[in-house]
Protein backbone atom coordinates (compact mmCIF):
# COMPACT_ATOMS: atom_id res chain seq x y z
CA UNK A 1 0.00 0.00 0.00
CA UNK A 2 1.56 3.28 -1.32
CA UNK A 3 1.75 6.13 1.65
CA UNK A 4 -1.16 8.32 -0.46
CA UNK A 5 -3.52 5.29 0.04
CA UNK A 6 -2.37 5.19 3.88
CA UNK A 7 -3.88 8.46 4.23
CA UNK A 8 -7.11 7.57 2.37
CA UNK A 9 -7.66 4.67 4.50
CA UNK A 10 -7.22 6.67 7.83
CA UNK A 11 -9.21 9.83 6.34
CA UNK A 12 -12.09 7.53 6.12
CA UNK A 13 -11.38 6.15 9.52
CA UNK A 14 -11.35 9.83 10.85
CA UNK A 15 -14.32 10.46 9.14
CA UNK A 16 -16.29 7.08 10.71
CA UNK A 17 -14.99 7.56 13.97
CA UNK A 18 -15.83 11.74 14.10
CA UNK A 19 -12.18 12.74 15.13
CA UNK A 20 -12.70 16.15 13.27
CA UNK A 21 -9.38 17.37 13.95
CA UNK A 22 -7.49 14.34 12.42
CA UNK A 23 -9.92 14.27 9.45
CA UNK A 24 -8.79 18.02 9.06
CA UNK A 25 -5.09 17.50 9.00
CA UNK A 26 -5.29 14.78 6.44
CA UNK A 27 -7.83 17.03 3.95
CA UNK A 28 -5.08 19.52 4.13
CA UNK A 29 -2.16 16.83 3.81
CA UNK A 30 -4.35 15.63 0.53
CA UNK A 31 -4.22 19.01 -0.75
CA UNK A 32 -1.23 19.45 -0.71
CA UNK A 33 -0.73 16.30 -2.22
CA UNK A 34 -3.27 17.68 -4.72
CA UNK A 35 -1.49 20.46 -5.57
CA UNK A 36 1.86 18.35 -6.05
CA UNK A 37 0.27 16.09 -8.28
CA UNK A 38 -0.88 19.10 -10.60
CA UNK A 39 2.62 20.39 -10.50
CA UNK A 40 4.22 17.38 -11.66
CA UNK A 41 1.37 15.96 -13.92
CA UNK A 42 1.46 12.46 -12.47
CA UNK A 43 0.07 10.58 -9.13
CA UNK A 44 2.43 11.22 -6.75
CA UNK A 45 4.90 8.70 -5.52
CA UNK A 46 5.93 8.09 -1.61
CA UNK A 47 9.07 10.20 -2.42
CA UNK A 48 6.88 13.04 -3.62
CA UNK A 49 4.45 12.86 -0.35
CA UNK A 50 7.36 12.38 2.15
CA UNK A 51 8.58 15.66 0.27
CA UNK A 52 4.79 17.22 1.04
CA UNK A 53 4.81 15.26 4.54
CA UNK A 54 8.45 17.12 5.25
CA UNK A 55 7.32 20.57 4.21
CA UNK A 56 4.01 20.34 6.02
CA UNK A 57 6.29 19.09 9.45
CA UNK A 58 8.12 22.26 8.59
CA UNK A 59 5.26 24.50 8.48
CA UNK A 60 3.82 23.22 11.63
CA UNK A 61 7.10 23.60 13.40
CA UNK A 62 7.99 27.44 12.51
CA UNK A 63 4.14 28.26 13.18
CA UNK A 64 4.77 26.65 16.66
CA UNK A 65 7.62 28.75 17.19
CA UNK A 66 5.87 31.92 16.31
CA UNK A 67 2.67 30.79 18.14
CA UNK A 68 4.81 30.31 21.22
CA UNK A 69 6.61 33.86 20.42
CA UNK A 70 3.07 35.77 20.42
CA UNK A 71 1.78 33.77 23.86
CA UNK A 72 -1.04 31.77 21.94
CA UNK A 73 -0.67 28.69 23.97
CA UNK A 74 -3.86 27.53 22.58
CA UNK A 75 -2.63 27.71 18.75
CA UNK A 76 0.72 26.01 19.80
CA UNK A 77 -1.37 23.04 21.10
CA UNK A 78 -3.48 22.77 18.49
CA UNK A 79 -0.08 22.84 16.24
CA UNK A 80 1.32 20.43 18.11
CA UNK A 81 -1.51 17.99 17.33
CA UNK A 82 -1.28 18.46 13.82
CA UNK A 83 2.58 17.66 13.93
CA UNK A 84 1.93 14.27 15.58
CA UNK A 85 -0.26 13.64 13.32
CA UNK A 86 1.36 14.52 10.17
CA UNK A 87 5.05 13.08 11.38
CA UNK A 88 2.71 9.31 11.90
CA UNK A 89 3.14 9.35 7.84
CA UNK A 90 6.94 10.14 8.06
CA UNK A 91 9.64 6.98 8.28
CA UNK A 92 11.35 6.74 11.69
CA UNK A 93 14.06 9.64 12.68
CA UNK A 94 17.35 8.53 11.86
CA UNK A 95 19.76 7.87 15.41
CA UNK A 96 22.41 10.95 15.75
CA UNK A 97 24.89 7.90 15.31
CA UNK A 98 23.26 6.74 12.14
CA UNK A 99 23.01 10.09 10.77
CA UNK A 100 26.26 11.11 11.62
CA UNK A 101 27.55 7.60 9.74
CA UNK A 102 25.50 9.14 6.91
CA UNK A 103 27.35 12.38 6.90
CA UNK A 104 30.71 10.57 6.95
CA UNK A 105 29.69 8.48 3.98
CA UNK A 106 28.28 11.59 1.78
CA UNK A 107 31.68 13.87 2.82
CA UNK A 108 33.92 10.89 1.39
CA UNK A 109 31.48 10.39 -1.88
CA UNK A 110 31.92 13.94 -2.89
CA UNK A 111 35.22 14.21 -1.68
CA UNK A 112 34.43 17.18 0.38
CA UNK A 113 37.28 19.00 1.74
CA UNK A 114 36.02 21.75 3.95
CA UNK A 115 33.16 24.41 4.54
CA UNK A 116 33.79 25.40 0.67
CA UNK A 117 31.92 22.15 -0.27
CA UNK A 118 28.61 22.54 2.11
CA UNK A 119 26.23 22.53 -0.62
CA UNK A 120 27.67 19.73 -2.66
CA UNK A 121 27.64 17.88 0.71
CA UNK A 122 24.08 18.92 1.67
CA UNK A 123 22.43 18.36 -2.22
CA UNK A 124 23.97 14.78 -1.68
CA UNK A 125 22.43 13.93 1.58
CA UNK A 126 19.02 15.31 1.79
CA UNK A 127 17.57 12.80 -0.62
CA UNK A 128 19.08 10.28 1.50
CA UNK A 129 17.64 11.50 4.63
CA UNK A 130 14.08 12.57 3.24
CA UNK A 131 11.86 12.79 6.04
CA UNK A 132 14.12 10.98 8.58
CA UNK A 133 16.12 14.11 10.17
CA UNK A 134 15.15 18.13 9.93
CA UNK A 135 17.43 19.43 7.46
CA UNK A 136 18.64 22.40 9.95
CA UNK A 137 20.02 19.53 12.23
CA UNK A 138 21.62 17.89 9.37
CA UNK A 139 23.15 21.31 7.62
CA UNK A 140 24.83 22.31 11.46
CA UNK A 141 26.34 18.42 11.62
CA UNK A 142 27.69 18.93 8.01
CA UNK A 143 28.89 22.16 9.02
CA UNK A 144 30.78 20.62 11.79
CA UNK A 145 32.25 17.78 10.15
CA UNK A 146 33.45 19.89 7.60
CA UNK A 147 34.96 22.60 9.95
CA UNK A 148 36.83 19.52 11.89
CA UNK A 149 37.71 17.97 8.36
CA UNK A 150 39.43 21.04 7.26
CA UNK A 151 41.24 21.67 10.60
CA UNK A 152 42.58 18.58 10.38
CA UNK A 153 44.69 19.30 7.24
Amino acid sequence: MSLKQKILQDMRAAQKGGDKLKLSVIRLILSDIKYKEIKLRKDAEDQEVLEVLSSAVKKRKESIEQFQKGGRDDLVEKERTELEHIQSYLPPKLSEEKLLQLIDQTVNEVEAEGPKDMGKVMRAIMPKIKGRADGKTVNNLVSSRLTSTQSQD
